[in-house]
C-alpha cells in the first residue's frame, strides 16, 4: 500500500515521454488504439489510488480507532493524514474535471448534429453552402461528413475522393471514441495531456493512409490535404476530426514516406505500462483491505 498506490502517478508520468516515439515509429492505427487504452487504464488507475488514499482516512475515524484499541488491535497509518486529505481534494477535482468534458463533449456532439438537420437520415454526405472552405466528420448514428461548397471548389475530383475517403475513415473506425476516451482520460489525469494530443494527431494519420490506399495515390492524398490546408488557412471548427486539424505539414511529410510499420512489440510495451498501473493499484487496493481487516478483526 505505501509504495504500490503512488505507482499509477509515476506511469502517468512516463507515458507521455513515450508518445513521440510511439507516434514516428508504430503505424498510426495500431498506436493510437494502444495509446487511448493506456491512457484509460492509467487514468482509472490514478482516480483508484486516489479513492484508496481517501480510504485510508477511515482509519483515522474515532469509532474505527476506538474499536481497534478496545480489541488489543495495533492499527497501522498507511499514508499520512496529509496525504489522505490530499486525495481527498484531489478526488474532488477530478470528478469536477471530468463531469466538465463530459459536458463539453456533448454539447459539441450536439451542436455538429444541428448542423445535419432536416437532412435524410441515409444521406452521408451534406455540402453546406459556404465560403469558408471546411470539412469534418460528425460521429454518431448516422455518421455525416460534412463539407463546405468552398472546399469542394478549392479542390479537384481526384482531392475530392481523397477529402472524402479521409472523413469516411473517421467514421468507419470510430476515431471520435477514441478521441472522446483520451480527453476523458486527461481529464481525470492532467498529466496526460500530452497522450490525448498524441491520439487526435494520430486517428488524423490513420485517416490520411486509409485515403491514400482508397484513392490507390500517397502523392495525390498528400496534394489534396495541402490544398485544403492552404483554402482553410486559420480556420478551425470545433471538432477534432477536421481535415486540416492537426500537424499538417508533418502528416504531408508522412505521406511522402513509407508508411511506418506495426511494430507489434513497442505497442505491447505501451499498453502492458497502462495494465502495471492497473495492477499495482489493484494490489494497493488488496493491501488496504488486509489492513481494515486486521485492525476491525
Amino acid at each position: 500500500m505505501r509504495f504500490d498506490v503512488y505507482t499509477p502517478l509515476l506511469v502517468s508520468a512516463v507515458l507521455p515521454l513515450l508518445c513521440p516515439v510511439i507516434g514516428r515509429r508504430v503505424a498510426p492505427a495500431l498506436a493510437a488504439r494502444v495509446l487511448t487504452s493506456a491512457a484509460v487504464l492509467t487514468a482509472a488507475a490514478t482516480t483508484w489510488s486516489l479513492i484508496l488514499l481517501t480510504t485510508a482516512l477511515l482509519g483515522e475515524a474515532p469509532p474505527v480507532v476506538r474499536e481497534a484499541h478496545e480489541d488489543g488491535h495495533r492499527l497501522a497509518d498507511p499514508v499520512p493524514e496529509v496525504i489522505g486529505v490530499a486525495a481527498c481534494l484531489a478526488l474532488a477535482a477530478v470528478a469536477w474535471r471530468v463531469q466538465r468534458a463530459v459536458r463539453a463533449e456533448r454539447a459539441t456532439r450536439r451542436a455538429l448534429r444541428r448542423l445535419c438537420e432536416g437532412q435524410p437520415r441515409d444521406t452521408e454526405l451534406v455540402v453546406a453552402a459556404s465560403k469558408v472552405p471546411q470539412a469534418f466528420a460528425i460521429p454518431g448514428r448516422p455518421g455525416r461528413i460534412l463539407v463546405t461548397s468552398a472546399m469542394l471548389g478549392a479542390l479537384a475530383p481526384a482531392e475530392r475522393r481523397v477529402l472524402l475517403a479521409h472523413e469516411r475513415a473517421h467514421l468507419t473506425h470510430r476515431h471520435g471514441s477514441l478521441v472522446t476516451a483520451a480527453t476523458l482520460a486527461v481529464a481525470a489525469n492532467p498529466l496526460l495531456g500530452p497522450v490525448r494530443s498524441a491520439v487526435a494527431f494520430l486517428v488524423e494519420r490513420w485517416a490520411d493512409e486509409q485515403a491514400a490506399t482508397a484513392v490507390g495515390d500517397r502523392a495525390t492524398t498528400a496534394r489534396a490535404l495541402a490544398r485544403a490546408a492552404l483554402s482553410a488557412g486559420r480556420a478551425r471548427p470545433s471538432c477534432a476530426l477536421n481535415f486540416t486539424d492537426r500537424a499538417v505539414t508533418r502528416r504531408i511529410a508522412a505521406l511522402q514516406t513509407t508508411p511506418p510499420p506495426r511494430l507489434w512489440p513497442a505497442a505491447a510495451a505501451v499498453l502492458a505500462l497502462g495494465a502495471l498501473a492497473a495492477l499495482f493499484a489493484a494490489d494497493a487496493t488488496s493491501d488496504l483491505a488486509t489492513l481494515l481487516s486486521n485492525a476491525l478483526g
